[in-house]
């Protein structure tokens, strides 16, 4: 137990500084933090930070960067609130249409990248510069969003189709019971497939300290949802389910595909990578498209949070999401990442935000401490490097 709890010292760290974080800020802000609507709200809010930084772990470990994701969310933004209030357009279509046009912006950094084989830090500096100026054009002050249904994306909760019991949301609390069994089920499954290719698989303790940990966390979280809400609605979030589902998605992708070990391999030694085989600019290209599917997604969702597009909206998302890629244990060389340790990051940085905001802190000592924390964290994984060379 004690040699798997070395071996994974960094994960649990990370998770633990979590903890710490929360439980720091709960006491600072007096109760606020995690009361029920507080906690939604921090979902809300950093929705697009775990969002992005799905795709900004990917592009990370495959040692790019990926610069223009804040401007990207204005100009898809931009372009999604014009199609629906300028020409029209069913608020359903106009998100499939936005989709579609992050994709294309996918494939023109691609082409770049892959292709012309410009770096990646180069390709998305210029797409930051040249969409946030597309934004400026098309958007102009601002571009209200009427449509009460696109707005709901946002705001608005799973239908309490179980009705409630008590104060709770039943089918909250079902999906809660059913996150519990899942992961379980995946801890136990885990270990059988070790044991039966012969491997030594984690202590027998460890893994039911670890369901046991989960579970408490889960139960928690459960009541904070299903307790949470209004006279209307309440419950799961629609943008908790969203972020839910492309983490699933993405971490599916990422570690149980062929395309997921070579965007490993391609990060751990390019030419060794190349050499064995595996096309490297196709990974390359590929991800610079998943990052553009993914920058729509997150344009769509703030959009819908703030019900109005600017050509300011996004402004500094890219540094957030590298920030939770970092801070997460993705490796600044590359080769090393997760995508749910880029989601405990964008929790980290999102806590920060939300318990200094509560207290009032101004918004320049609020970067400062963000500033603060990537640094110790990069520091950290650095010299963690450096002991075991």
């Amino acid at each position: 137990m004690l040699a798997s709890l070395a071996s994974n010292a960094r994960q649990y760290g990370i998770v633990g500084a979590l903890v710490v974080i929360v439980v720091v800020f709960e006491i600072l802000t007096k109760g606020v933090l995690l009361k029920p609507n507080s906690f939604v709200s921090l979902i809300q809010q950093n929705a697009y930070v775990i969002i992005l930084a799905i795709g900004m772990v990917m592009v990370i470990i495959a040692t790019h960067i990926d610069l223009s994701v804040g401007s990207l969310v204005a100009f898809i933004g931009g372009v999604c609130a014009i199609l629906m209030e300028h020409m029209g357009v069913n608020w359903m279509l106009a998100i499939l249409l936005s989709l579609v046009v992050g994709l294309l912006i996918g494939v023109w950094q691609g082409f770049w990248v892959a292709v012309v084989g410009i770096p990646g830090f180069i390709t998305t500096l210029a797409g930051m510069l040249i969409f946030r100026g597309l934004a400026t054009v098309i958007v102009g002050e601002s571009v209200p969003i009427t449509s009460l249904e696109f707005r709901g994306i946002a705001r608005d909760y799973l239908p309490n189709i179980l009705g409630w019991w008590g104060p709770f949301d039943g089918l909250t609390i079902v999906l809660g019971l059913l996150c519990i069994l899942a992961y379980s089920w995946s801890q136990i499954s885990k270990r059988r497939k070790t044991l039966a290719v012969g491997l030594v698989p984690e202590s027998k303790g460890l893994m039911i300290g670890k369901i046991l940990v989960a579970s408490v966390v889960i139960v928690f979280v459960t009541y904070l949802l299903a307790s949470s809400g209004n006279e209307t609605q309440g419950g799961t979030p629609i943008m908790l389910v969203i972020v839910a589902v492309l983490v699933l998605i993405y971490n599916f992708i990422l570690t149980r595909t062929v395309f997921g070990r070579h965007v490993y391999a391609v990060g751990g030694n390019r030419k060794a990578a190349v050499l064995s085989g595996i096309n490297a600019k196709r990974v390359d290209f590929t991800l610079f498209v998943h990052m553009g599917f993914l920058s729509a997604v997150a344009a769509i969702c703030m959009l819908s949070r703030l019900a109005s597009a600017t050509a300011q909206a996004g402004m500094e998302f890219e540094m957030d999401a590298i920030a939770s890629c970092f801070i997460g244990g993705t490796a600044v060389t590359g080769g090393i990442g997760t995508i749910p340790g880029a989601v405990v990051g964008a929790f980290v940085m999102g806590v920060i935000n939300q318990g200094l905001s509560i207290m009032g802190v101004d918004t320049a000592i609020v970067k400062t401490i963000k500033g603060l924390v990537l640094l110790l964290a990069v520091a950290i994984d650095v010299m963690s490097k450096r002991r075991k060379s």
